[in-house]
C-alpha cells in the first residue's frame, strides 16, 4: 500500500483492530463481558481475540451486568486496565449502582489517592429494529454522573484514538458505539494513536448556522448540510466526540461566528443532553444568538418496533434541514 493511500475499514473492524492492538501493548489489559469470548460477541465486535489471547485475557462472563462492572472496578483498582463491556446501552440501568455509586465515586471517596482505569464498551442507538429495551440512547443519564467519562465516536478514525485514550485514562470511560454505525466504513491508520478526551472536531466549516451533531447524527448532518449547500446555505457541523467533558469553548466559538445554533441527537428531546448544551451556549454566548437554539431529538416514547416508525422516529437529514431552516427564519 502507497504511503499515501488511506486504509479504509469498517468501524467495527476498528474496535476490533484496536482491542487486538491494546491487548498486544499492554499485558495489564484484559477484557470481560457476556458473550466477548469464543463467540466474539453479539455484533462479532471481539471476533477472533479469544483465539489470539485466551480466556485469561478475554474472558467471558455470566449474564451478570452488575457483576461485570463490579469484576472491573476491582482490576483496576488494583492495577490492571480492564476493558468490561454491556452488550447493549439499555443494559447500563442494571449495573448502574456499580457504575455511578461505585466507579465513579471512589477516586472522590479515597481523597484522590486511588486509580480507576476502567472502560467500559457498550452500544447503544436504534436502527436495526432491536425494539424498546435495546435501541435506547442513555447518554444523558451518564454525563450527569460526577466521575464519569463519557465518549461517543462517530467514525472509525476517531473511534481507535479515542478507545485508546479511555483505555489510557486513569479514570472510569464509558465508551458507547453506534449498532447502526458498525458497517459504515472510513480512513483507520495502522497502529495506536490518541485522540485527547473533551476536543471536539470541526466536521464542516460554514457561516450561515452551526450544527452540533451526537454519534450517528453526524453522518445525517453532512447528509444535510450537502443538500442545503445546493440551496445556498453554508452549515458548520461539530462533532463533540467526547460528551464528558465536553468542549463547550469549540461551540461557543461557531455560534459567535455563524450567530445560529440546532443542536441534533438521537436520544429523546426532553432531558436530553441537547438541553445541556443549550443551556452553556446561551450562558457563554447569548448575545451573539440571533435566533433562539433549536434542538432536533426524538419524541418522548421509547423506541417503536416497527421498522416504518422507527425510520420516523430517529432524526434523520430531513429533520436536520428543517431544523436548519426554521433557525434561518426566526430571530431572536
Amino acid at each position: 500500500m502507497a504511503e499515501t493511500e488511506e486504509r479504509i475499514i469498517r468501524y467495527n473492524d476498528a474496535f476490533k483492530e484496536t482491542l487486538a492492538e491494546l491487548l498486544r501493548d499492554d499485558p495489564d489489559v484484559f477484557i470481560a463481558g457476556e458473550d466477548v469470548g469464543r463467540y466474539g460477541g453479539v455484533f462479532q465486535s471481539f471476533a477472533g481475540l479469544n483465539a489470539e489471547f485466551g480466556d485469561e485475557r478475554v474472558v467471558d462472563t455470566p449474564i451478570a451486568e452488575q457483576a461485570i462492572i463490579g469484576l472491573g472496578i476491582g482490576a483496576a483498582a488494583v492495577g490492571l486496565r480492564p476493558i468490561v463491556d454491556l452488550m447493549f446501552m439499555d443494559f447500563v440501568m442494571v449495573a448502574m449502582d456499580q457504575i455511578a455509586n461505585q466507579a465513579a465515586k471512589m477516586k472522590y471517596m479515597f481523597g484522590g489517592k486511588a486509580t480507576l482505569p476502567l472502560t467500559i464498551t457498550t452500544t447503544g442507538g436504534a436502527g436495526l429494529g432491536a425494539a424498546a429495551q435495546h435501541s435506547q440512547s442513555l447518554e444523558a443519564w451518564l454525563v450527569h454522573v460526577p466521575g464519569l467519562k463519557v465518549v461517543f465516536p462517530s467514525n472509525p478514525y476517531d473511534l481507535k484514538g479515542l478507545l485508546v485514550s479511555c483505555v489510557r485514562d486513569d479514570n472510569p470511560t464509558i465508551f458507547t458505539l453506534h449498532k447502526a454505525m458498525l458497517g459504515s466504513q472510513g480512513h483507520v491508520p495502522e497502529g495506536l494513536y490518541e485522540i485527547p478526551l473533551g476536543e471536539a472536531r470541526v466536521v464542516r466549516e460554514g457561516s450561515d448556522a452551526t450544527v452540533v451533531a451526537i454519534g450517528r447524527m453526524v453522518s445525517e448532518a453532512e447528509k444535510a448540510a450537502a443538500a442545503l449547500a445546493e440551496e445556498g446555505i453554508e452549515i458548520e457541523i461539530i462533532d463533540p466526540r467526547t460528551l464528558m467533558p465536553f468542549d463547550i469553548e469549540t461551540v461557543i466559538k461557531s455560534a459567535k461566528k455563524t450567530n445560529r445554533i440546532v443542536i441534533v441527537h438521537e436520544a429523546v428531546r426532553h432531558g436530553g443532553i441537547g438541553a445541556e448544551i443549550a443551556a452553556q451556549i446561551q450562558e457563554e454566548a447569548f448575545d451573539y444568538l440571533d435566533a433562539p437554539i433549536g434542538r432536533i431529538a426524538a419524541p418522548f416514547a421509547p423506541v417503536p418496533f416497527s421498522p416504518s416508525l422507527e425510520r420516523a422516529y430517529v432524526p434523520d437529514a430531513a429533520s436536520i434541514i428543517q431544523g436548519v431552516k426554521d433557525a434561518l427564519h426566526r430571530n431572536g
